[in-house]
């Protein structure tokens, strides 16, 4: 059933069709394209050319919070998580940094494309605050709100779209968490999702302004991601759209090993088993994906949409 997504000043509809998220990583470090569109102009660049291939919205990013990255709760907020949890390597993306990296390709891609529906990916709510001034629509915050005690006041000032993802720990600790069942897999998901959900609820932000992301990859091991995703459908009962970002994922790589003497499949040899892993996060209730790859995974898309419509006729 279609439902509105409400943004900062317009609203997108979801359930009709699946909406198809472009990820640009400004970043000279992330798994899967590091470094390739740190500078603004190759971003700008990159993120028209999503838009072309039919992306309906592009998530921009400026700090990696891949496996064993420094990424984690900043201020007040960093006893939200076990001292374990939060173990780092080192500091994380300064906003400072994080805002000169993003803003300029926020604003480049907004002067020649100002319809655009801009999504920043960060946790930091100092960055949300400036990249909303700046335009963005909607801030993806992959703490769902647990890293930044500010960010949930930020996004209910601003009255814009939030993607709210459930991660488990900080990704330095990701290595070592103990494997869960899935029962108790789906019991931790939800139950993190719904608190974040409580959470931006409490600060004023809107139901609707509001969608949930599982979280594939973020505190997740190996199979776990699999249970995940196989029944990902469970999380519709929170009452929100889900958003699925499986694209690339070290998962997928370590499902391809028979292909490649046991070692997993490289990140850039990974795209068709993102399309597959994305069609089946749409026929378990997806209504956005986020990837890399525009144009294969609009056109996976249209065909999963036409199974998802006679799936809902027989019921």
């Amino acid at each position: 059933m279609a439902q509105g997504w409400l943004l900062r000043t317009r609203t997108l509809e979801l359930g009709a069709r699946t909406l198809v998220m472009g990820v640009l990583n400004i970043t000279p470090d992330s798994f899967s394209d590091g470094g390739a569109f740190l500078d603004a102009h190759a971003a700008v660049a990159h993120g028209l050319a999503l838009l072309d291939e039919g992306a309906d919205l592009l998530d921009l990013g400026a700090e990696s919070t891949r496996p064993g990255s420094n990424a984690g709760p900043v201020g007040s907020a960093a006893g939200a998580i076990s001292t374990d949890e939060a173990l780092s390597a080192g500091e994380a993306l300064s906003p400072d940094e994080e805002q000169a990296r993003l803003l300029p390709v926020v604003e480049g891609i907004l002067k020649q494309r100002p319809d655009a529906v801009l999504s920043v990916d960060t946790y930091k709510a100092a960055t949300a605050r400036a990249a909303l001034k700046a335009g963005a629509e909607i801030v993806n915050d992959v703490s769902g709100f647990l890293w930044d005690a500010e960010m949930a006041a930020v996004c209910a000032d601003a009255r814009c779209g939030v993607v709210l993802m459930h991660t488990r720990g900080a990704p330095a600790a990701w290595g070592t968490q103990a494997q869960l069942g899935p029962d108790e897999l789906m019991a931790t998901v939800r139950g993190g999702l719904q608190a974040s959900l409580d959470r931006a609820q409490a600060a004023g932000v809107a139901r609707d302004a509001i969608v949930l992301d599982p979280g594939y990859g973020f505190g997740k091991r190996g199979e776990e991601n699999f249970a995940l995703l196989a029944r990902q459908a469970e999380l519709l009962a929170l009452g929100r759209p889900l958003l699925a970002g499986v694209s690339r994922k070290s998962f997928l790589g370590r499902a391809l090993r028979s292909l490649y003497d046991g070692k997993p499949a490289p990140v850039d040899q990974r795209e068709m088993a993102s399309v597959a892993a994305m069609v089946a996060a749409i026929l378990n209730g997806a209504s956005v994906v986020r990837v890399h790859r525009v144009r294969p995974a609009v056109e996976a898309a249209l065909v999963a949409d036409r199974v998802v419509e006679q799936m809902i006729a027989i019921q």
